[in-house]
């Protein structure tokens, strides 16, 4: 009870919510089936269980606000590789022609417009897609984590939450299949059950600066993420992209390789083995003589 009340007193949020004090008061009413003749006598009412429910619905307010105040101060800039086709002058056997390059430019994307236009096509705020997207137990793991690197100075932000299919397929970069993503794709379960993050540092006044923060930062997570309960599935291959440590994706790519790896020594050494033994039964076999050599030994005895 303490650690919610000094949660939402960090964050500027009252316990005595009229709102949810009220719907408390209903669903206790309801549970009870108790009336409420008078609004000064609560010897009927579980007060307990008022403060319990309200205390529990702010807590879930106060930390979404806090991940999404986090979302909102961090620039939503990137650099895309894009394909672009040049002209160029060739002498080949002493001709000059003219051909057509597809060279790879290096281009800063500013990507602020997609999540709300995703959000729009849910009918909903941005708040409420970016962060009420997430899973709820993420979405607290994810928050300690935060103040946690808040906290060491490291100034975390939040790039990128959750994610439906059509704002995976319209993401740039390194991404996972449109209906696959575990921001949230279709095929992980869609709204509610995004279980990604993509966080950054936002410590510095030029972006060079930031993603020399952001790099101290990922390494932090790397080294404290048992503590922290989120790691880094994909380390450099997409160095800002981190899920629970106990979640499938995770495990994929961080714990199971290791073990498939074990496996497969494991696998090996077997099968060396067999083909070892499989030679020396044939060596044997060919050093034993055959029945009928034996026969005729024994009638020449």
């Amino acid at each position: 009870m303490n650690l919610v009340r000094a949660l939402c007193c960090s964050l500027g949020v009252s316990l005595a919510t009229p709102l949810f004090a009220g719907a408390a008061l209903a669903q206790t009413d309801a549970t009870t089936g108790s009336a409420v003749a008078n609004p000064g006598e609560t010897s009927s009412i579980d007060m307990s269980a008022i403060d319990s429910v309200d205390e529990c619905m702010v807590a879930l307010i106060c930390i979404d606000r806090y991940l999404w105040s986090l979302y909102a101060r961090t620039p939503k800039t990137d650099t895309i590789k894009v394909p672009e086709q040049i002209k160029a002058a060739v002498k080949r056997r002493g001709k000059t022609r003219t051909v057509t390059r597809t060279i790879t430019k290096l281009v800063d994307e500013d990507f602020t417009w997609k999540d709300p236009k995703a959000a729009a096509r849910f009918g909903m705020s941005p708040a409420d897609y970016v962060i009420g997207g997430m899973d709820q137990s993420f979405r607290i793991t994810l928050y300690h984590a935060l103040r946690a690197l808040d906290e060491a100075g490291f100034m975390p932000g939040i790039t990128s939450a959750f994610r439906d299919d059509y704002r995976q397929a319209i993401a740039a970069g390194q991404k996972a299949q449109t209906d696959r993503s575990y921001h949230g794709g279709s095929f992980r379960g869609g709204y509610g059950h995004g279980l990604a993050a993509d966080i950054v540092s936002v410590k510095g006044e030029t972006r060079a600066e930031r993603w020399a923060s952001s790099e101290q930062l990922w390494k932090w997570i790397d080294t404290h993420e048992k503590e922290l309960g989120i790691g880094r599935p994909y380390r450099d291959r997409d160095a800002p992209h981190v899920a629970p440590l106990d979640g499938k994706e995770y495990a994929a790519h961080r714990v199971e390789p290791n073990t498939q790896h074990a496996e497969l020594k494991a696998k090996t050494r077997q099968r060396v083995a067999l083909r070892s033994d499989h030679g020396l039964l044939k060596h044997v076999r060919a050093a034993r003589p055959s029945r009928a050599q034996s026969r005729l030994q024994t009638r020449s005895t």
